[in-house]
């Protein structure tokens, strides 16, 4: 079998899925740093609760550097209650907020304007900026040629062979970016996770209704495993 290319990936999942912003809540957020802040609230939940508990804080606190910064961590805590780890959370936006206050003046837009890996690293020493979280917002708001990468994308690149069993993000990343065209990754990343999320699941897969089932041996070896 054949290892497939990033564009019949492309192809395929473009023809298949439609993709709608609701349920990627970084893309319907109102700044980068509502973004920031809805990507760090979707840890450990899922995207209804993330959309939520965004609309939750928005309307009760606000989201800006300067509102939560100020908030009391009571009222914070409350507002995005829904997110769930809320005590955590609550705590991280609160010195995040206070971050970028002091050191962007409050425009964490700034980042941009430095060099991709400069600008990841600094996002990452940000608290609760992981590796996934800063590629999200270089990628989705910053217009930076980086793939992100979470469990779905994980998961779908592991059983097309896209990636190895053993790879860690960086090493997933690499090989991601080499295999779709740059310009493409923002569309590629999202197709990977609604894949994922409706039919290469974690469980119970569906592979018989795959469109990439001809290039897949995972899902292949799972039909012969069945019949």
């Amino acid at each position: 079998m054949k290892k497939i290319d990033g564009e019949t990936i492309l192809k395929k999942l473009g023809e298949a899925i439609r993709l709608d912003e609701e349920s990627f809540p970084p893309l319907s957020s109102r700044s980068v740093f509502e973004m920031l802040v809805a990507t760090v609230l979707s840890q450990n939940t899922n995207d209804k609760n993330t959309a939520r508990t965004v609309r939750r804080l928005r309307d009760t606190i606000g989201i800006t550097p300067d509102s939560i910064s100020k908030a009391g961590l009571r009222e914070l805590k409350s507002a995005i209650r829904t997110s769930g780890l809320y005590n955590v959370k609550a705590r991280v936006l609160k010195k995040l907020a206070r971050i970028v206050v002091k050191n962007y003046g409050g425009n964490i837009e700034k980042v941009f304007e430095k060099p991709l890996e400069e600008a990841r690293r600094e996002l990452r020493s940000l608290p609760g900026v992981g590796p996934k979280t800063a590629d999200v917002i270089l990628l989705f708001a910053g217009g930076k040629k980086t793939f992100p990468i979470d469990t779905h994308v994980f998961r779908v690149s592991r059983r097309l062979g896209l990636i190895g069993l053993r790879d860690g993000y960086e090493e997933a990343r690499e090989k991601l970016m080499k295999t779709f065209p740059p310009d493409s990754y923002l569309k590629a990343h999202l197709l990977l996770i609604e894949h994922g999320r409706k039919t290469c699941r974690a469980r119970k897969p569906l592979c018989w209704s795959c469109v990439l089932l001809e290039h897949c041996f995972f899902g292949q070896d799972l039909l012969k495993g069945e019949t």
